[in-house]
């Protein structure tokens, strides 16, 4: 690195010491440095954190890789077209998702560090002192501190675990060879990902998972991404309990529970993508004062600030919304707050987010089951995709849209959608909800036709006519 200033190299006393050097740290270090303050950033190992390096950049290139792979095989869904591709040399796709990876590592990290002159960048251990931080060999002095040191792959409780070989998320993106098999535990949206990119270059995958497919998101979008999944020969096993792993010859077995009955499943590689931790351990929290939540999570109010009152914590470390966007606009906030007495609060009212399977899945808002919790009175919309004139083109009719509304008042509070370009969809939602733009203002609004997005305003009208009896972008 052009600008690796070690503690003795550079000044020891700052306005704000950022620990952890990923997007949560470069957000807050940044935001202070335009704000005219002098920052300490400190990293540990490789600098870029987490979606850079061996989570969004990596995995969805991928992903991506096996769409097309998929495209071409799916291709005779239009008449007098055949398709067909196959994985040649996976080495060279590994390889490929590397050198992206560098490439975005340096353009959006490394090579940034020299246009910020009162940000000194420190590598190092960090843990936190009375006055500041230690790192590496020396002590720096800082009036506040920005704790965002991200987290990591979490591993369950289940017998056996520690003596078998299993892969992670990470580990998994970085096999040079394509295992035959591959058992995957968890189904949230690193499981259900990893498992249709493995499947789709040609592994047999079981997706084993305690309860559905994406828990949090509606069950009409679980079923039917449960559907898709196994239409692509991917065995999916929910609603059972992990009893134990072994090694089973070259591989791994794992003894489940299903209503009380015991079987085996075996594979040649077992990947866990069953949550991740914070990694808040090893930075003298307890000694600081600092509370922690069970999972491990640092405890922050809704100005970032700690229970010690010159530290802040933001993104995955404080074991909530761990999705990149939210990391850059917490820390963001944090270090404003941190500068300028904490007038900043953090909002994920509207936090949008989505799961890169195909198709796309992506949401806003509350559930109908949230909103029912929350005392709402509820009404839902909900509209296949063959119903969907982008879709009918298309010929690619897998997905749906669903909506939920408060009764009382028409205002939209929650959307979700599935289909294969509906990742791109979904920030008009958040907007509409943004605003407080009710169902009949929503599908009284011009939208493109042959979208996927004019989806959205086909589900609003569905709240109070039969759009089967519409002609194309009547209403």
């Amino acid at each position: 690195m052009s600008d690796h200033r070690t503690v003795e190299a550079a000044i020891t006393t700052y306005d704000i010491a950022v620990i952890g050097a990923g997007s949560a740290g470069f957000s807050a270090a940044i935001t202070a440095a335009d704000q005219g303050a002098k920052v300490a950033l400190i990293g540990h190992g490789t600098l870029g954190g987490t979606c850079v390096n061996v989570g969004c950049v990596p995995s969805k290139t991928m992903i991506r890789m096996a769409e097309a792979l998929h495209g071409a095989r799916t291709a005779e869904r239009f008449a007098g077209i055949v398709g067909e591709a196959h994985v040649t040399d996976w080495r060279r796709v590994v390889a490929d998702k590397d050198a992206l990876v560098t490439t975005l590592r340096n353009r959006k990290y490394r090579d940034l560090l020299p246009d910020y002159q009162n940000v000194t960048y420190l590598e190092g251990r960090a843990r936190l002192t009375p006055s500041g931080v230690q790192v590496a060999a020396g002590e720096i002095t800082a009036a506040k501190v920005i704790i965002t040191t991200g987290s990591s792959p979490a591993l369950p409780d289940i017998p056996g675990l520690a003596h078998v070989p299993y892969l992670t998320s990470t580990t998994a993106l970085e096999l040079t060879e394509l295992p035959r098999s591959m058992m995957i535990l968890g189904g949230g949206y690193i499981g259900c990902e990893l498992a249709q990119m493995f499947a789709r270059a040609g592994v047999r995958v079981t997706l084993v998972t305690r309860r559905r497919l994406l828990p949090e998101a509606e069950p009409e979008v679980a079923t039917a991404l449960t559907g898709f999944f196994e239409q692509e020969g991917i065995m999916v096993r929910t609603g059972l309990s992990y009893q134990r792993v072994d090694k089973a010859g070259e591989g791994v077995s794992l003894e489940i529970s299903v209503s009380g009955n015991r079987e085996t499943l075996t594979a040649d590689y077992l990947l866990l993508t069953t949550g991740r931790r914070p990694n808040s351990s090893g930075l003298g929290l307890e000694d600081a004062g600092i509370d922690l939540l069970a999972n491990g999570g640092i405890v922050v109010d809704d100005h970032l600030r700690t229970s010690n009152p010159t530290v802040y914590a933001a993104g995955d470390v404080t074991g909530r919304d761990q999705y990149v966007y939210m990391a850059a606009y917490g820390a963001k906030l944090a270090a404003l707050n941190a500068l300028k007495g904490d007038s900043l609060a953090y909002d994920n009212s509207v936090m949008p987010w989505v799961v890169f399977t195909d198709p796309q899945i992506a949401g806003v808002g509350l559930t109908e089951a949230a909103a029912k919790s929350a005392g709402l009175q509820t009404k839902t919309s909900l509209l296949p995709l063959d119903q969907l004139p982008r879709a009918l083109a298309a010929r690619d009719m897998r997905g749906l849209i669903k909506l939920v509304a408060d009764g009382a008042t028409d205002r939209l509070l929650g959307a979700q959608i599935i289909a294969p370009e509906g990742a791109d969809s979904i920030q008009t939602a958040v907007m509409a909800i943004r605003h407080g733009m009710t169902t009949r203002e929503l599908g009284e609004m011009i939208f493109p036709y042959l979208t996927t997005v004019e989806g959205l305003k086909l589900a609003a009208q569905g709240f109070g006519k039969d759009i089967t009896k519409l002609s194309c972008c009547a209403g």
